[in-house]
């Protein structure tokens, strides 16, 4: 990468962090900003952005992305936004260029960018299918979508165990006929977004009267709802902490969720080399979902930092090259 092309680069998230820092804090999200990408080891393969959201998991791939294309010979870095709907747009425009996604989320992302938010839903449990619908969707955009692997992860939301006793709740059918008003923490897209606000309402007939935008599943998302400031929190299922927050997961029982496999996605024409690819390929094969909970324990419950789980994580697995 040319010293004038990662100049103009960095002036273009220097921007973004100016125009975007009041909007990351009024949704509980963090600023845009780097926050080490690992030992580098001089970058002369050029400089990778690697994006992450706000939560815990997606900072935890995030570090292990940098720390793998630091072993490979690139100067990696990790960018740090709130949600999709700010990095997915920086990553069409290479701002960042690699970010841990997931399949049928994303998916249903980009088809409501192109097609309107009722469009027909292109996501399954099939996930072949999903990937090549997401494929179809996101080439168009400059996106390349690296292989998909045997990790997953799914949106989920949860209830205090009294609450659940209370009401009887076991399902998210269940939390629909008790007609309770539901305040729900969660990341203020959720109002939007197929799976969340609008799919309880259409799908579970969930009456939600407002979204508590303190984020995806993070600790003051499931303090609010322990604390009954909030009913209803958005997490996800590799969620380690619930227990501790006196928490328990409502089943999807009509499916609203599509199976989220781990994927890497790039910018096609700053990450799109080979190289990249098969940095990466080594991790999306070896990953499982409960390595993603185990991953989140370590940062959630034992209070480390992502950047070392990250590294401990690929020693263990022997993906980094001596």
């Amino acid at each position: 990468m040319s010293s004038k092309r990662r100049a103009a680069r960095t002036a273009l998230v220097a921007g973004t962090v100016v125009a975007l820092a009041a909007g990351l804090a009024a949704c509980g999200g963090e600023s845009l900003e780097a926050k080490g990408g690992g030992k580098n080891k001089g970058g002369g393969k050029g400089e990778i952005v690697i994006g992450s959201a706000g939560f815990t998991e997606s900072k935890v791939l995030a570090e292990i992305y940098s720390r793998l294309l630091d072993n490979a010979g690139y100067e990696a870095r990790v960018q740090t936004l709130a949600n999709r709907e700010l990095y997915e747009p920086a990553l069409e425009k290479g701002q960042i260029d690699v970010v841990p996604e997931y399949a049928s989320t994303l998916a249903e992302f980009l088809n409501a960018k192109k097609n309107g938010a009722k469009a027909k839903p292109v996501a399954s449990s099939d996930i072949d299918k999903t990937v090549t619908e997401l494929k179809k969707l996101a080439e168009p955009r400059g996106l390349k979508v690296l292989a998909v692997g045997e990790a997953t992860d799914q949106n989920a939301f949860a209830v205090t165990k009294e609450f659940a006793a209370q009401h009887k709740l076991k399902t998210l059918s269940d939390l629909g006929r008790s007609k309770e008003k539901i305040r729900l923490a969660s990341g203020e897209e959720c109002e939007t977004r197929v799976f969340c606000k609008p799919g309880l309402e259409k799908t579970y007939g969930i009456d939600i009267t407002a979204i508590d935008p303190k984020g995806v599943g993070t600790p003051p998302a499931k303090q609010a709802v322990k604390d009954g400031t909030d009913q209803l929190v958005l997490t996800t299922t590799t969620d380690a902490t619930l227990d501790s927050f006196g928490l328990v997961l409502l089943e999807d029982d009509k499916n609203l969720q599509n199976a989220d496999n781990v994927l890497p996605v790039v910018n096609a024409k700053s990450a799109g080399d080979k190289e990249i690819e098969t940095a990466l390929a080594g991790l999306t094969r070896t990953l499982t979902t409960q390595d993603l909970i185990n991953l989140n324990r370590k940062v959630d419950a034992e209070r480390l930092k992502p950047a070392d789980v990250a590294q401990t994580y690929l020693e263990s697995k022997g993906l980094l090259k001596k």
